[in-house]
């Protein structure tokens, strides 16, 4: 009797041919864990992206950002210890010459004595040149050499707003103070040391951000 025939069967009933049942994991269930494993890794490559698009508006650099959209750890830009490399010269080392080229007379004195009561060294005060006399037409002009540009216009420019500048072949350190038509008055005191004491003020350093 075969091992394949059922008990009971005495032999009657035998399996045969080379064809036999095999017993195989369902189908299902490997589609199920193919599928969830295929999610996994779509999964994963997407926050992978996502990841990289983040560093890379963020500047690369894997720091915070706050809601502003700057570093969370951005230090501020420190406060300058130093003086500027060329410090402006002060008005008690400009030599100011004042001349009037308006109709009006007496601006040149006055103008002169309040210049002089401001720290400004007073040199010489009279009508404007002929080839200046009521030919300026603004508030003032800043006459001088070349090398003035490097500080003593910016100086004497602060104690009247709109006055020109014009360099000439001088070799002195001196700068003419010549008042143009449109001129009333200096500017206020408080508001000229105060444009003077900006000029003077460090620019603060860039942010490390």
């Amino acid at each position: 009797m075969s091992m394949l025939t059922p008990p009971g069967m005495g032999g009657k009933y035998r399996i045969t041919g080379d064809v036999y049942p095999r017993m195989r994991r369902p189908q299902r269930r490997r589609r199920i864990v193919l599928g969830a494993a295929a999610a996994v890794l779509v999964l994963g490559a997407a926050g992978w992206g996502t990841y990289q698009l983040v560093d890379v508006f963020s500047g690369g650099d894997g720091k915070k950002t706050t809601a502003a959209g700057k570093p969370s750890d951005c230090k501020p830009a420190p406060k300058p210890t130093a003086p500027p490399a060329a410090a402006l010269p002060k008005p008690a080392q400009i030599t100011v010459n004042v001349y009037n080229a308006t109709p009006r007379g007496g601006l040149a004195k006055a103008t002169a004595d309040e210049l002089k009561k401001r720290g400004f060294l007073i040199g010489k005060v009279g009508n404007a040149p002929a080839a200046l006399d009521k030919k300026v037409p603004g508030t003032g002009l800043l006459l001088g050499a070349p090398g003035a540009t490097k500080g003593m216009f910016s100086v004497v420019g602060t104690q009247l707003k709109g006055a020109t500048t014009k360099v000439d072949t001088r070799t002195t350190a001196d700068v003419d103070f010549v008042i143009g038509t449109a001129f009333k008055q200096l500017d206020p005191k408080a508001a000229a040391d105060a444009a003077l004491t900006a000029l003077n003020k460090p620019k603060p350093a860039p942010g490390r951000c």
